[in-house]
């Protein structure tokens, strides 16, 4: 396992971030037990949690098995969605996020959140108000790092530039979607994140278990989140994206290696990305996840895969740009 700096801030974190969201969900106590002593064995030391996953059971969880190593880890959470029925119980302002953090330092049972994110940009709320708040936590030691999840690059560069202007903690870090059929990231975050020295911790590699092998134009397992969940249904709609986990899987046999596997070296073989998050419902999917690092994965190798799927344009959709057609370099 290799470690790589967190951005700019110094921290040292693996390569493969794990995602704790089955924790208390589709993984028992138990489960959740086995599957975290086998990413410290494997050596991971970065965890990604959030206040809603599981409705708190997994941040509870969590917090029960890192007791005995705390300083040794690199752990985040989030703030936006609902965990209560209250009419103040989701988004971006002072007032949930003071009560959010509170929560989450409680069931993680730790001192403080080594790296803490607005899990959504908040329509309604000032992001001047939410930066202020998330300011006084770091101040105060409760937050050590800030970072955003499902923001547009757009919304991270106002957000910087507001720390900037008002001498705030600055974002240190992104979590955006990136995966071999979703690619918009590539873009203008990626690019972003690489220029501004930001860390990126993208999560969904294996496209809710779209590159896990399991799924083609003909054939679909019996359970997962793309058969039992309607939202994944909707973000994996379309049957380009099975045709495109058909041409994916076919290439991953070729080549002798785990689909699953496969999808998250591709992702972790972006220059811009620090870890992706890796998932995992029990100790085989786990497996699959670890053996990621040991691929080789050159620009020949990532250029075929990355073949499969169209890449998306160019922010200023001058695609001929990107093929050397234009009024040449400066």
């Amino acid at each position: 396992m290799e470690y790589r700096f967190l951005g700019n801030t110094g921290v040292r974190v693996s390569e493969l971030c794990y995602g704790t969201m089955s924790f208390g969900g589709d993984a028992d106590e138990a489960m959740s037990a086995k599957l975290y002593s086998t990413c410290r064995d494997a050596g991971i030391n970065f965890f990604d949690c959030a206040d809603v996953y599981a409705g708190g059971a997994s941040e509870r969880i969590l917090g029960t098995l890192m007791a005995g190593e705390r300083d040794e880890l690199v752990i985040t959470s989030k703030v936006y969605f609902p965990t209560s029925e209250g009419p103040n119980s989701r988004g971006s302002s002072r007032y949930h996020i003071v009560r959010a953090v509170e929560g989450s330092l409680k069931r993680l049972n730790t001192d403080r959140i080594d790296l803490y994110f607005l899990h959504r940009f908040d329509d309604v709320t000032p992001l001047e108000e939410s930066l202020r708040a998330l300011d006084d936590l770091v101040r105060s030691g409760k937050v050590l790092y800030l970072g955003v999840s499902n923001f547009a690059a757009w919304q991270v560069a106002k957000a910087n530039g507001i720390a900037a202007l008002h001498a705030l903690a600055p974002i240190a870090c992104l979590q955006p979607m990136y995966n071999l059929v979703k690619r918009q990231a590539e873009v203008e975050i990626l690019p972003m994140a690489a220029s501004e020295k930001l860390g990126v911790i993208s999560y969904s590699p294996l496209g809710g278990g779209l590159l896990s092998g399991k799924y083609s134009t003909t054939s679909r397992p019996d359970a997962g989140r793309l058969v039992e969940n309607e939202m994944y249904q909707t973000r994996y709609g379309g049957r380009e994206v099975f045709e495109a986990a058909e041409e994916f899987t076919a290439l991953a046999q070729e080549l002798g290696v785990h689909p699953a596997s496969l999808a998250l070296r591709w992702v972790s073989s972006h220059p811009s990305i620090t870890a992706p998050i890796a998932g995992a419902r029990n100790t085989d999917q786990l497996s699959a996840a670890l053996a990621s690092v040991d691929i080789p994965m050159d620009h020949e190798l990532r250029a075929r895969i990355s073949a499969i799927t169209p890449a998306p344009s160019p922010a200023t959709d001058r695609s001929e740009e990107t093929e050397g057609v234009s009024y040449g370099a400066r």
